[in-house]
């Protein structure tokens, strides 16, 4: 007998389990489990062990979990962190590509990248050799706007005219005299080229002022000229030349636009006018950008212009456009250039806008760039509400006593506000290409 009670506990786990239940700690409700336990070893040690491991086990995993958890909160704050640099990489891709190639093309239908490439502080960057070039282009046309107001003294004589010309002559030479200071600096490679920068704008500062003193001596001779004998000159590429036509356009199911230009200017005429409404910036705009070819954009979309005008030459230039089928035709010097279709088609121009000379529009009557800025020589300006046939645009290319004024925006002294320096004075066209 004692030697069955020896091995019943080897032969019968489970039913000892259930004797020794009641010797153990109450763990409440109770599961039955086979386990291999010595023979002499205290049952109630081995379950105790048992749940040991357990306990130990799921503090192990609840460790993992925190740690799985406090990666996933880590990758995701670095996905954040990689996100923002990759953005911060891109705009400074994006800027550098603008500073090294200004004019590079507006993508899709608006080819302009807002904000980063914006000089909003004045004059682009240009190289020394560009800025004394435009610098000596200044002087000379200042020079010519000088000799033309000779006759003017000699004829009435007046002391006070003679006297402010023997002014603004002595301010050209002081002028020429800073260019050539600033050839030999260039050549000598002083360090004073730092202010580079400050230096030029003294020297365009000056410009502007001889700008509008010429302008008041040309004033003068308002009385013996036609309204529309002028043009517009914009002698630097800044973001505060500009001009500003006082009536706004009706709305217009088809156009012609014809006006006189005369440019230089590498790369990239600039924009002799851009026409905003509220909600489109870029409603009718006339653009040469960069190394681009000239562009048409009508409501934001764009057609390309077979436009060759910067030879420093006068040249005469004419689109038509008619909103059915967003039909287009460019003129230049009286000969058809070009024509195409599908040019925002049956989208009539809005009323409302603000119509402005010399400068492309971000923001409706402003947010100028200077880097889209148009430099040379603009007039004769007009618009039609129709499409006008090629031998009415031949005859304004050629001068013709029969060619037509715009009968909704008309060439007019009366009719336009300049700012910035941008100056007018006289112009007759047949005269200076003859």
């Amino acid at each position: 007998m004692r030697a069955t009670m020896r091995s019943f506990p080897l032969r019968f786990p489970l039913l000892a389990l259930l004797l020794l239940e009641g010797t153990c700690q109450d763990f409440g409700q109770t599961r039955f489990i086979c386990t291999s336990v010595p023979a002499n070893m205290d049952m109630c040690a081995a379950t105790m062990q048992n749940s040991g491991l357990a306990e130990d086990l799921k503090n192990t995993v609840m460790q993992l979990r925190d740690t799985v958890l406090q990666q996933k909160e880590t990758i995701m704050n670095q996905k954040e962190t990689i996100k923002e640099l990759t953005a911060k990489l891109s705009r400074c891709e994006s800027q550098s590509m603008t500073e090294t190639v200004p004019g590079e093309a507006k993508a899709g239908s608006r080819r302009k990248e807002t904000g980063s490439s914006k000089n909003t502080m004045g004059d682009v960057s240009r190289a020394p050799a560009e800025t004394l070039s435009q610098l000596g282009q200044t002087l000379q046309s200042l020079k010519q706007r000088l000799e033309n107001l000779e006759p003017m003294s000699r004829n009435n004589g007046s002391a006070q005219a003679n006297s402010l010309k023997e002014l603004l002559q002595s301010k050209i030479d002081d002028l020429e005299r800073q260019v050539l200071s600033r050839v030999n600096s260039l050549e000598e490679g002083k360090p004073g080229l730092r202010n580079e920068t400050e230096q030029r704008g003294k020297v365009e500062s000056t410009l502007t002022s001889l700008h509008q003193r010429i302008s008041d001596l040309e004033k003068g001779q308002k009385d013996n000229r036609p309204l529309d004998k002028f043009q517009l000159t914009f002698p630097l590429r800044t973001n505060y030349m500009y001009a500003k036509v006082k009536k706004s356009l009706p709305e217009m199911y088809a156009f012609t636009v014809c006006m006189w230009i005369k440019s230089n200017a590498s790369p990239g005429v600039g924009t002799p006018f851009s026409y905003a409404v509220p909600g489109q910036t870029n409603e009718l705009v006339l653009i040469e950008w960069g190394n681009n070819p000239m562009e048409i954009l009508i409501n934001d979309k764009v057609a390309k212009l077979p436009f060759i005008i910067n030879d420093g030459k006068w040249h005469h230039i004419c689109v038509t456009w008619t909103t059915r089928d967003g039909v287009w035709e460019a003129f230049q010097d009286g000969m058809m250039r070009g024509n195409g279709e599908n040019l925002a088609p049956y989208h009539p121009i809005k009323p409302l806008g603000v119509l402005v000379l010399g400068q492309e529009q971000d923001t409706l009557g402003g947010g100028f760039d200077a880097t889209q800025a148009f430099v040379g020589e603009l007039a004769n300006f007009n618009i039609w509400d129709r499409k006008l046939s090629p031998g009415e645009i031949y005859n304004l290319a050629t001068c013709n006593n029969k060619a037509l004024v715009g009968n909704v925006i008309s060439w007019s002294e009366s009719n336009i506000d300049i700012y910035g320096g941008a100056t007018k004075w006289t112009f007759e066209a047949c005269r200076q290409i003859n």
